[in-house]
């Protein structure tokens, strides 16, 4: 663990991985942060991926709101779950567990640039999140399957939601859940590699919501898939964070994957709220950009002004 920045204000910015993470401490969240400090911080995620801040426990769902604002344009909850919150989306695992890598919301063109999480209600035990690099997961191919991975496009659709590996257990709210989640059907091509509308990097965009890749067998697209996806979720790529009250963890959504972790008992609960910010269409190294093939996601976000870096 090193400390990467200390400003004058007391803020310091402290390194948890050598591929992603880093913990910023003296920051009280909230809508009146000074221009300083929030350029720390975005600093701060284009670096290190996902940040995390312990002891926000004065942080309200408004307040929460009011400091995403100072980050970027908040979206709407999300394409589909209309039911689960007006400002923020709740994640409650009496809706299920998102046990599974993701991106949030690949499956629409404009993918959120990212997601403000804020832990309300946690298990005695377990429920914590893990985060992996997907620009560190491409750095490492070997050059044969950069080239590979460059010229392919995959569908990503929301047909697969977090609880299609229990379904068959789902209890009504998780079905319920479910039903919502699909009620209006999403499908975008994107590229595999995608450049990082602000650093210039090269990522992998991949997870849970990947239908197909385009222009091979079934067999052949689960065989790519898996060749890609596993670099992803390698351990050097990956940071785990423990949940206590009050913490906040904002990731960089066009930079990583994550997945909650489901290993405390269906008696316990946990309970957080998720903030996304309107991102860009993804451009592969070609430029070209995503495509829809079904759905109008323009009602969930607007597409941020960025442009791609060079």
């Amino acid at each position: 663990m090193s400390v990467d920045n200390a400003a004058e204000s007391g803020v310091r910015v402290v390194k948890l991985g050598a591929t992603i993470g880093a913990r910023i401490d003296g920051v009280k969240l909230g809508g009146s942060l000074d221009a300083e400090t929030m350029a720390t911080i975005r600093a701060a995620l284009n670096k290190h991926r996902v940040i995390f801040f312990r002891g926000q426990q004065h942080l309200t769902e408004d307040g929460q709101y009011e400091f995403a604002e100072l980050l970027g344009r908040p979206t709407t909850p999300h394409p589909t779950l209309t039911s689960a919150g007006v400002k923020s989306l709740a994640i409650d695992s009496r809706h299920g567990r998102s046990n599974v890598w993701h991106t949030d919301v690949t499956f629409v063109d404009r993918v959120p640039k990212a997601s403000i999480l804020r832990a309300v209600t946690l298990p005695s035990y377990g429920g914590s999140t893990t985060w992996a690099s997907t620009v560190a997961a491409y750095n490492a191919l070997p050059e044969p399957l950069k080239r590979l991975a460059e010229s392919l496009r995959a569908r990503h659709t929301n047909q697969y939601d977090y609880a299609v590996e229990t379904e068959q257990h789902a209890d009504e709210n998780t079905a319920d859940y479910r039903r919502e989640f699909e009620s209006t059907y999403f499908e975008t091509e994107h590229p595999v590699v995608h450049v990082h509308p602000e650093t210039g990097e090269r990522a992998l965009l991949l997870g849970c919501f990947v239908k197909q890749i385009v222009g091979v067998s079934s067999s052949e697209s689960q065989a790519l898939f898996r060749l890609f996806q596993d670099r992803v979720t390698r351990l050097e790529n990956t940071t785990r964070w423990d949940w206590s009250l009050g913490d906040v963890a904002i990731w960089d959504n066009h930079a990583t994957q994550h997945y909650a972790i489901d290993d405390y008992d269906s008696r316990e609960h946990r309970r957080l709220t998720r903030i996304t910010l309107a991102g860009t269409i993804p451009v592969g190294i070609d430029g070209a950009p995503s495509t829809v093939i079904a759905g109008n996601a323009e009602y969930y976000s607007a597409i941020d002004p960025l442009t791609t870096a060079a």
